[in-house]
């Protein structure tokens, strides 16, 4: 994959593609979608690996951008915390295994938790994602609530968290980043933490250390 050119923040694109190993024709289920192209985790796998999904943004200024730049997808502009994911599953055939989770919507006034939560409400029960990025904001927030309860969720529910608070440049943890055992290689996954495990540094917020995107060998 040395000729990708990634879109994620922080190249959740490339983690994604890095521990499907390349999959082509997958599903995802974009949570805080923004730009359709620019800083978007989703765009490469549509554009270039032909997967497709749903996305989901408040902000329907982009739905004409959607149209015609990820034409493949489902496009969901409303309120996240307040679908009822159940009946949105089941009418668009989702599958039981979708390939990745991103949940990327504003820590401070408790709307990134509270999509989680009615998630795990919701679905997760029956369906499982291969691969999840969570963005908790901790540089940023003015309570822990949001990491703490989400790696509770994640924990819960038999997820693996493989890279702990990621910040973008060397500043500002704020994102954790998870497989389900059940659906990837986890011998490239343990692989994966042992070659980064010193990578890590600490920050100016007690007791966190994180690891910058850009230092992550895969």
């Amino acid at each position: 994959m040395t000729d990708v050119v990634y879109n994620g923040q922080a190249e959740q694109d490339k983690f994604v593609l890095s521990v499907l190993k390349g999959k082509r024709d997958g599903f995802f289920l974009e949570i805080g979608s923004n730009e359709p192209i620019f800083i978007n985790n989703t765009y490469l796998l549509e554009s270039r690996y032909n997967w497709k999904g749903i996305m989901v943004e408040y902000e329907k200024s982009f739905f004409q951008s959607y149209k015609t730049h990820r034409p493949n997808s489902v496009h969901i502009l409303s309120d996240a915390t307040a679908i009822d994911y159940k009946a949105l599953f089941e009418t668009n055939n989702v599958p039981m295994t979708i390939d990745y989770l991103q949940i990327d919507l504003e820590v401070n006034d408790g709307t990134t938790i509270a999509a989680l939560e009615k998630l795990d409400r919701e679905v997760m029960d029956n369906y499982k994602f291969s691969v999840v990025t969570f963005e908790h904001d901790i540089y940023n927030s003015h309570t822990d609530y949001t990491r703490t309860k989400s790696r509770e969720i994640f924990g819960k529910r038999g997820y693996f968290r493989v890279f702990s608070d990621i910040n973008n440049r060397g500043t500002h943890p704020y994102e954790d980043w998870y497989v389900h055992p059940d659906l990837v290689d986890m011998s490239y996954i343990q692989q994966l933490q042992s070659q980064n495990v010193h990578k890590y540094r600490i920050t100016n917020i007690p007791n966190i250390q994180s690891i910058n995107y850009q230092d992550i060998e895969y």
